[in-house]
């Protein structure tokens, strides 16, 4: 059997596991294994086919795999839907009064029921902030 045949596999089981498992561990194993099938391929004795997996996966570990750790930590900060909304100013177009705090308000250029958070009524023109969307109605405050 040619010599770069078990660092393939080595290369393509570790890889697959990764895949499966998402531990970024088998990552750099299977990156080391594929730069060891590289150096067979170059007609490379042994050792230095050991040292060429051992240096790659240890840079890996050392470099690639802290980055990607901290990438996947990071919480996203792309917000969609009416978690978007949250936090946003609208203005009112019907005066948020009764006694329920009902009106509208226009938020991102589009009309929204709007209910006030607090006791007081809020006029036609005012500039509201978004508390949280209830449905489809903007709970705002002044």
């Amino acid at each position: 059997m040619d010599a770069w045949v078990p660092w393939l596999l080595i290369a393509v089981v570790l890889g697959v596991g990764e895949v499966l498992t998402l531990s970024l561990f088998l990552g750099p194993f299977a990156v080391g294994g594929g730069a060891a099938t590289v150096t067979a391929l170059a007609g490379a004795d042994t050792a230095p086919q050991i040292a060429i997996f051992a240096l790659v996966t240890a840079l890996m570990f050392g470099f690639v795999r802290p980055v990607a750790k901290r990438h996947l930590r990071q919480p996203s900060s792309t917000k969609t839907g009416t978690a978007a909304l949250v936090g946003r100013t609208a203005v009112v177009v019907r005066a948020i009064e009764g006694p329920e705090l009902q009106g509208q308000v226009r938020l991102d250029g589009e009309i929204w029921t709007a209910r006030g958070e607090g006791h007081e009524p809020i006029a036609v023109g005012e500039t509201v902030t978004v508390l949280e969307i209830r449905g489809a109605t903007a709970v705002v405050a002044d």
